[in-house]
């Protein structure tokens, strides 16, 4: 069965901290060449970190104040829990 994915906003290139419009599901999409490192951060304070992978794409669920920084333009949207 296909998936179905729901998109809540405009694209953005995620290079500075950013809560992708106070998004709680934010999907995220390396079309870098390289591995990427992604910091969700409360404030100022570092919540969590991974390294996503060339092409890779993942779903990121965030309390809609956290703000995620990449160290080189990440494709993120806002998207919506879907069954």
């Amino acid at each position: 069965m296909a998936s179905t994915t729901k998109f809540l906003g405009t694209e953005i290139a995620l290079s500075a901290a950013n809560n992708v419009g106070f998004a709680k599901l934010v999907r995220l999409h390396n079309t870098t060449a390289a591995t990427v490192l992604i910091t969700q951060k409360t404030g100022s304070t570092t919540v969590a970190t991974f390294t996503m992978s060339i092409g890779e794409i993942v779903n990121i669920v965030k309390p809609s104040a956290d703000t995620l920084t990449a160290a080189s333009a990440i494709k993120a949207v806002s998207i919506a829990y879907t069954n």
